[in-house]
């Protein structure tokens, strides 16, 4: 028998029992489907991630001050002052170290002349914008020269800004009274979305480092309050830049052997890495639960060909007193099992498909299409077609032919 001729009889035989074809269809559909959900999910969780963690900046180290103590209750970090305006000269001296840019920030009322939100309200310089790599949409930017002068300037995040002018208004220009003092809007952030830790970045304020200590809150002289931010040179360098800031401040504070830091650095590239490897743990765990349904999927066809087998072993026998050859009647049972699960597989593959999309949009994600996973679908319900449709295919072509036409069924 050709090709042709075992596959337009295959064609036929399952078409006998729609039903049954099609039941065993689903479950390899179903697998499969899960398979590239959980595939699509998995990826876009990691995605997501590393959108979350580029968001606060790429390559970022996040320093801060150490922890009080007072009468055996420990504040948290930053509570102690420890870290000097000279220590961050010394840290932006470090080969791996990019840009240094501090940050106080403290609980602020703003107000415009129609509304007024309470956000967070931070002190930066120039460089803080670089190492968070955080664009204007409108106006300008804080520059060194209203570090140097003190100027009543801020810029606003989108929040911030829809809440006090309203949605779409440019706010440049406008004036807005932050406490009591005035200030003069001169710049408008682009949106940054969610934080790792929650919130949202875009609900907050800036305004030069200089003129949040001298009108906002007072400064501590030499010393840094709030969260320092440290760029390093490259992901690869973020570890190293963290070792190298850990022992000069150690040095630079005196502090010996055995004696706990007075100051926190935080790498929040190896958060980064450990959220998506976390990500892609739980993504295996999904595809290997779906992976069982696919094998029970599997033993399906392998029972239903059994069946079938048993069904027709008078047409078997009779097969074979033609003249039919043992390979042809194997052949024509793997080609039923194998078209049954490609049939179930391309199904599978265009149910999983959708699935992730209306998931991912449901979760707010992106929808990660991934090619050699639905190629490896498809190779996978064929194997398993070939697989579990072999010991069925062999069985019949292994049938006498004079008991096989001797059968009743």
């Amino acid at each position: 028998m050709n090709s042709w001729q075992l596959l337009r009889g295959a064609g036929r035989s399952l078409a006998r029992n729609k039903a049954r074809s099609f039941l065993t269809t689903l479950g390899i559909t179903v697998g499969i489907a899960a398979v590239i959900a959980t595939q699509g999910l998995g990826e876009a969780a990691r995605v997501k991630v590393r959108e979350a963690f580029n968001a606060m900046g790429t390559n970022l180290l996040l320093l801060r001050s150490g922890a009080a103590q007072a009468g055996g209750m420990r504040g948290g970090f930053g509570s102690l002052p420890t870290i000097t305006f000279d220590d961050l000269s010394a840290i932006r001296e470090l080969p791996t170290v990019r840009k240094v840019a501090p940050r106080p920030e403290v609980k602020m009322q703003i107000r415009s002349a129609e509304a007024n939100w309470s956000t967070d309200l931070g002190g930066v310089t120039p460089e803080f914008f670089e190492v968070r790599y955080w664009s204007i949409v409108s106006g300008r930017n804080i520059t060194q020269s209203d570090v140097d002068g003190g100027t009543k300037v801020t810029v606003l995040a989108q929040i911030v800004s829809n809440q006090l002018f309203g949605p779409g208004v440019d706010p440049v220009g406008q004036q807005v009274r932050i406490g009591n003092v005035p200030f003069t809007v001169v710049g408008l952030l682009a949106e940054k979305g969610s934080a790792p830790q929650g919130g949202s970045f875009d609900d907050n304020a800036y305004i030069p480092l200089t003129t949040y200590y001298a009108k906002i809150q007072g400064g501590l002289n030499q010393f840094v309050n709030g969260t320092v931010f440290v760029s390093a040179v490259s992901p690869e360098e973020a570890g190293r830049a963290e070792s190298q800031i850990r022992a000069l401040l150690r040095d630079r504070h005196h502090l010996p052997e055995g004696v706990d830091d007075d100051f926190q650095v935080r790498n929040t590239v190896e958060a980064a890495q450990a959220q998506e490897e976390g990500a892609r743990t739980m993504a295996t765990l999904m595809a290997s639960l779906a992976a069982v349904s696919l094998l029970i999927a599997g033993i399906g066809v392998m029972n239903i060909m059994l069946v079938s087998v048993t069904e027709r072993t008078r047409e078997i026998g009779l097969r074979m007193a033609v003249g039919a050859r043992p390979r042809d009647v194997l052949a024509q049972f793997l080609l039923e099992a194998i078209t049954l699960s490609l049939v179930g597989g391309v199904l599978g593959v265009l149910l999983g498909l959708v699935s992730s999309a209306r998931l991912t949009a449901w979760l707010g994600w992106p929808s990660i299409l991934q090619p050699d996973g639905i190629l490896l679908a498809v190779a996978v319900s064929a194997v398993v077609g070939i697989v579990f449709g072999l010991y069925p295919a062999w069985r019949a072509s292994t049938l006498d032919p004079i008991d096989a036409l001797r059968f009743e069924s």
